[in-house]
């Protein structure tokens, strides 16, 4: 028997959460490596505003957290919106699932804002269930840090190379890795740069800045249709690129060894 129609989702709520242009071409790149695979419990570290986490939660038993508390409110009102429960996402950091693991730990941009990314892949893989997957993505290109890397508390950018080794060496294997945003997210990112100098005059501490990056120019809820139709085209124009390492961002998965 399905669901009593006083819970079924209305159109509106399955409609597209709004996630900007550049995060469209990313989710081009984790469905690839998702693969038809159905993990039962999903938890995804570093939310933000819940767009994907809204994506993420319609199929699987899902878990979020941030550290940012205005974006977990945003995140929560959205979840409530798409019919979703809003409970599942939690305010603070990894305490807040201590006595859990999962079938697939998500952190997508995140770990290009911690010091030590070593240590932070091995403590995200003590959360994972013999067997499962991590699915991150990071700014690709260590040539090209720039003012919106900066603005928005990054360390760092990597090469595939480079992310391929980190998780092999906190203890992954099976990896693989996906680029995104190749050509039209450099024009994004050049814009970002150009946006970013304006905002870095704002004195502010990296740990500020990291918290505040999760609501830097993400659209609303209006624009979820427009975005969405301005990412398809480009969507197709990279999947040729997305084995080389060119682009904006990089995607990857590994599963614990």
């Amino acid at each position: 028997m399905g669901r009593p129609l006083a819970h079924m989702p209305t159109a509106r709520a399955r409609r597209n959460p709004p996630l900007s242009v550049h995060a469209w071409l990313r989710h081009a790149a984790i469905e690839r490596l998702l693969d038809g695979n159905e993990p039962k419990t999903v938890l995804e570290i570093g939310v933000g505003q819940g767009a994907i986490g809204v994506l993420l939660a319609r199929r699987h038993d899902y878990a979020g957290i941030d550290l940012d508390e205005d974006a977990i409110d945003t995140a929560r009102t959205r979840f409530a919106r798409a019919g979703l429960e809003p409970s599942r996402l939690l305010h603070g950091g990894l305490e807040q699932v201590r006595d859990r693991t999962f079938d697939l730990v998500c952190a997508f941009e995140v770990l290009e804002h911690v010091e030590d990314d070593q240590g932070a892949l091995a403590e995200w893989r003590s959360f994972l269930a013999p067997g499962g997957r991590l699915l991150i993505s990071v700014p690709a290109g260590p040539g090209r840090f720039g003012t919106a890397d900066e603005k928005t508390g990054h360390f760092r950018r990597y090469s595939r190379d480079g992310l391929a080794a980190a998780l092999g060496g906190a203890g992954f294997e099976q990896i693989r890795t996906l680029n995104y945003g190749y050509p039209a997210g450099y024009a994004l990112e050049a814009a970002r740069n150009v946006l970013a100098r304006r905002e870095l005059r704002r004195p502010r501490t990296q740990h500020e800045r990291t918290l505040a990056s999760g609501r830097w120019l993400q659209p609303g809820e209006r624009a979820a249709p427009l975005t969405r139709a301005l990412a398809a085209p480009l969507r197709v124009l990279q999947r040729p690129f997305m084995g080389l390492d060119v682009g904006t961002g990089i995607v990857a998965a590994g599963t614990r060894r």
